[in-house]
């Protein structure tokens, strides 16, 4: 089958052959309609958090099962699914906690992952999916399944960005109806955290981007107001439309040490801030503790949403078909695996709120 491989940290992926193996047990093999480019995987292709090559990354994608390992329930050859990295043992703290996004155990994925060169060379399996690819060979608790009417382009999107956005709302932070909300970064993931917002019924989602395009996306996604992050001291400027004082929520969902060292100037007392963007390994950022405390903040990190793909994704399916979230209204641009390295810089540049490879 051929996939985008990165054979060298920060230069293009290289479409090839592979080999894939069938599925053991407990895992499917999933036929890939649509995969978006998530900036995860630019940051990953670039070396921002190490790893193994060659490797294949990709990890936001839907398809129809093509295959299922011994052991496998719940899904048959044919279904339409969508495909996470959000891999889950089922049996640590966190997976009997109710939290599977947390889940503890670690998988070997370059050794004993799926993938191979033509000459039986290791390639690692990234973000546990390696989903720029055709095909793919998952572990069963990575899929979730969608209806058969459901068009795969928009699908897929549900597999990282928009749980991650409208989880860190909806399941990290708890947003209760009529809070003030400020979001840092009006890109895709963000978008998504307003819509989480509004989902929520927070009263006055303020956006903050340093685009002013960007700005007017958010409105279209449920930001009541936005700020422009290069303006003078854009946190009085939320205060002043915030009736003079912080904000309850703030939503980090860019990978920038910038945004994360201003984050807590935005918040009220007692206000808490959700750290969702991920910088790259070894950025830091200065804390003053005895503010934290004089204020009551609370810092708390989102991995995926907190998402429970059982729970969150007919939930959000179902929203989508009431109108009520946007999923169709993401996609940028479209392209075929031929071209990733193109949707790549395309993202990578800002321009896009999620461009999606289609393979249909």
């Amino acid at each position: 089958m051929k996939a985008a491989v990165c054979h060298e940290f920060g230069q293009p992926l290289v479409v090839e052959e592979v080999a894939l193996r069938p599925p053991n047990p407990g895992e499917v093999e999933v036929e890939l309609g649509a995969v978006a480019i998530c900036h995860s995987d630019i940051l990953f292709a670039e070396g921002a958090w190490g790893g193994h090559l060659p490797a294949v990354y990709g990890h936001e994608a839907a398809g129809h099962v093509r295959a299922i390992g011994a052991g496998v329930s719940g899904y048959q050859v044919g279904d339409k699914v969508l495909v996470t990295l959000l891999r889950s043992c089922g049996h640590c703290v966190s997976c009997h906690g109710g939290q599977p996004a947390r889940c503890e155990t670690r998988v070997d994925l370059v050794h004993n992952g799926p993938l191979s060169t033509m000459k039986g060379e290791a390639i690692e399996q990234g973000l546990k999916t390696a989903a720029f690819a055709e095909r793919v060979v998952v572990d069963q608790s990575q899929l979730a399944g969608i209806p058969a009417d459901m068009a795969l382009d928009a699908a897929c999107l549900l597999s990282c960005g928009v749980i991650t956005g409208v989880g860190a709302a909806t399941n990290t932070a708890k947003i209760r109806p009529g809070a003030s909300v400020v979001v840092i970064g009006a890109g895709g993931v963000g978008l998504n955290a307003i819509q989480g917002a509004a989902i929520c019924g927070a009263a006055r989602i303020i956006a903050v981007d340093l685009s002013p395009d960007k700005l007017d996306v958010a409105r279209e996604f449920g930001a009541t107001d936005g700020v422009l992050a290069s303006a003078d001291k854009p946190h009085r400027q939320v205060k002043a439309l915030n009736g003079g004082r912080g904000v309850d929520y703030v939503l980090v969902t860019v990978g920038s040490v910038a945004a994360y060292q201003s984050a807590a100037r935005y918040l009220s007392v007692g206000g808490v801030l959700v750290m969702v963007g991920m910088p790259p390994s070894g950025a830091k950022i200065s804390v003053e503790p005895v503010m934290v405390a004089a204020s009551s903040h609370t810092m708390i990190g989102s991995n995926m949403g907190d998402t429970v793909l059982s729970r969150d994704i007919p939930y959000l399916v179902s929203l989508y078909q009431q109108g009520r979230l946007k999923l169709d209204e993401l996609i940028t641009r479209r392209y075929r695996l031929e071209q990733i390295n193109e949707a790549i810089a395309d993202t990578a540049a800002g321009n896009a709120r999620r461009n999606v490879i289609v393979f249909e």
